[in-house]
């Protein structure tokens, strides 16, 4: 069990204001496999007035100097490759051996990407006659989702990083432990204190004190909608710059010129699309449209590519594809949504509303 009772912040472990924990749930044995402190508001400005106190010696520092320290978390984002992979395999429930590849082998990838992109980044540009400077904002609070937690993490912090930016990070408090595998290899490379800070917690708490806060310069949320709107709402009173990454539904259409082997690849690749992380992914193509002439072939491919492909696993011992939802509120919403469309008039190809056979814990 991985039981985590501080904060980062200010380069030390700290206890946070608040005297609340959160428990990290197994996706597949629905048991406690950790815990993180819950954060309040005051954790969030303690380490807001960290961040504000470094941004001006990280922000003067060299973009070659900045990278120099991303390239050694990416350094050591893979050598810890393994605890991710099992840490996330268990929180969010992706099958071990894609978790190595996506879920810790991708932030590592992505880490990396960027310090080679800052190597021939414009800093400075003569345009004409005048000169071009960029700049960092200031203080970026990052606020991230669960489905591909530490890769989200990655992308937002370290580009933020290179930029000269000083941190404030909130990661999913369903999904959080590999946030603070991140900190401790952050802690372990020597970041300057206060350029990264990370306060876990809930988000009408933290995430919403993160928002709201008048010296975070820049929020950056990956998230569903409805709290997107909240974030713009809140961050909007002090006029910050938000970026969001919201929810939706991406269709995957097969065009009537498609036939035969171009048919079924298409079929085959689709599923892939949609079931990749049990479908919990920003681009899960999970509408598919066909011409109705072609609907009973593509079905005939799609239950094949399910049945024989996409088995069930145990995400930790197994070798199948498919491991469990997050939570029982994502696996009650989508058992809702297959016993809707059953009662509108939709035919059940495979699975059902039922536990799976041989599955008896787990979303």
């Amino acid at each position: 069990m991985q039981a985590y009772d501080k904060l980062y912040i200010d380069g030390e472990w700290v206890p946070s204001f608040g005297t609340e924990t959160i428990e990290v749930i197994n996706a597949s044995t629905e048991e406690v496999m950790g815990s993180i402190p819950s954060g309040t508001a005051a954790d969030v400005d303690r380490a807001v007035i960290a961040a504000v106190a470094a941004f001006d010696d990280w922000a003067a520092r060299a973009p070659k100097d900045r990278a120099g320290y991303v390239q050694r978390i990416s350094e050591e984002l893979g050598a810890r490759n393994e605890e991710i992979a099992q840490t996330i395999a268990g929180e969010v429930g992706m099958p071990i051996f894609l978790s190595r590849l996506v879920q810790a082998g991708l932030p590592q990838a992505v880490s990396g990407s960027m310090v080679a992109i800052a190597e021939d980044f414009p800093w400075e540009e003569q345009i004409g006659n005048s000169l071009v400077i960029q700049e960092p904002v200031g203080v970026v609070g990052c606020i991230t989702p669960w489905n591909y937690p530490l890769h989200q993490i990655v992308a937002k912090v370290a580009p933020a990083l290179i930029a000269g930016n000083t941190v404030v990070l909130k990661p999913s408090e369903v999904a959080p432990l590999n946030a603070f595998i991140f900190a401790d290899i952050i802690d372990k490379v020597g970041l300057p204190k206060g350029v990264f800070n990370l306060v876990s917690g809930v988000g009408p708490v933290v995430g919403e004190a993160i928002a709201a806060h008048p010296q975070v310069d820049m929020v950056s949320f990956t998230g569903s909608t409805r709290a997107g709107k909240r974030v713009a709402e809140l961050a909007a009173a002090s006029v910050k710059r938000v970026a969001l990454e919201l929810g939706g539904k991406s269709a995957n259409i097969l065009l009537d010129d498609l036939d035969g082997a171009d048919l079924e690849k298409a079929a085959r690749a689709g599923v892939g699309a949609c079931y990749l992380n049990s479908g919990q992914t920003c681009s899960a193509l999970t509408r598919m449209l066909v011409p109705r002439s072609k609907h009973d072939e593509v079905v005939d491919i799609v239950r094949d590519e399910v049945e024989k492909v996409y088995t069930l696993t145990d995400p930790i011992n197994g070798d199948g594809r498919l491991g469990p939802l997050i939570s029982d509120v994502q696996r009650d919403r989508v058992r809702g949504y297959i016993a809707k469309g059953i009662d509108e008039g939709a035919v059940l190809v495979t699975g059902g509303v039922e536990q799976p056979e041989g599955f008896e814990r787990g979303y």
